[in-house]
């Protein structure tokens, strides 16, 4: 297998920074409660609420990437991956700075700092090579990656880039997060890692 992982809300949350940034700046109150999407509905329904949330997230991929939390099963199915010998790729749509970041933080230095301080890059950890991560300006260069690392599997938490139809043909879409989803394009539905693990490695 060649499998092709996303990073943001797929590999690493940010639930729990998000809330702490955008209560701290004063954008949701200390009670609010829902996760992302919640935070990001509320946060764009303010006067500005757009740029407001913009700026939100260059703060989370950035200076507070650092506290971002590894999602749930994650590191049980990279380490099945590496048990198994399977060649495991992070590619994500990622700019190297956010458009609204005034401290000018190299995002994707940022996540690789991350990922290197949970062990993806050692031998004993995760056991990916750091040659295996890539990062891409737009959506497009995401889906050519994808097709040019001939990835077998393709994990993301967006259906949209699932459904895209330049989507490579012959990959297996795999949506995780998701249950309730119906797409049109051949994407597989999933509610957690460890789902996604028993369906690669279990059937």
């Amino acid at each position: 297998m060649r499998i092709g992982i996303d990073f943001d809300n797929t590999i690493a949350g940010y639930d729990g920074i998000l809330r702490t940034a955008a209560v701290e700046t004063g954008l949701i109150a200390k009670d609010f409660r829902g996760g992302k999407r919640a935070i990001r509905d509320a946060v764009r329904l303010r006067d500005g609420g757009e740029l407001e949330w913009q700026r939100l997230q260059g703060q989370i991929y950035g200076k507070l990437m650092a506290n971002a939390e590894m999602i749930d099963g994650v590191d049980r199915f990279l380490n099945a991956c590496r048990d198994r010998g399977e060649t495991v790729f992070v590619i994500s749509h990622k700019t190297k700075y956010a458009n609204h970041d005034p401290d000018r933080v190299n995002l994707r230095d940022a996540a690789r700092n991350w990922m290197a301080a949970r062990g993806f890059f050692d031998g004993d950890g995760f056991a990916i090579a750091p040659a295996n991560v890539h990062f891409e300006a737009t959506r497009a260069e995401k889906l050519g990656r994808i097709r040019s690392l001939a990835c077998t599997h393709f994990i993301d938490d967006l259906e949209e880039v699932l459904a895209d139809n330049k989507f490579p043909t012959g990959v297996r879409r795999i949506l995780y997060g998701r249950t309730d989803a119906k797409p049109d394009a051949p994407i597989e539905t999933y509610a957690d890692w460890d789902a996604i693990r028993a369906a690669l490695f279990d059937a």
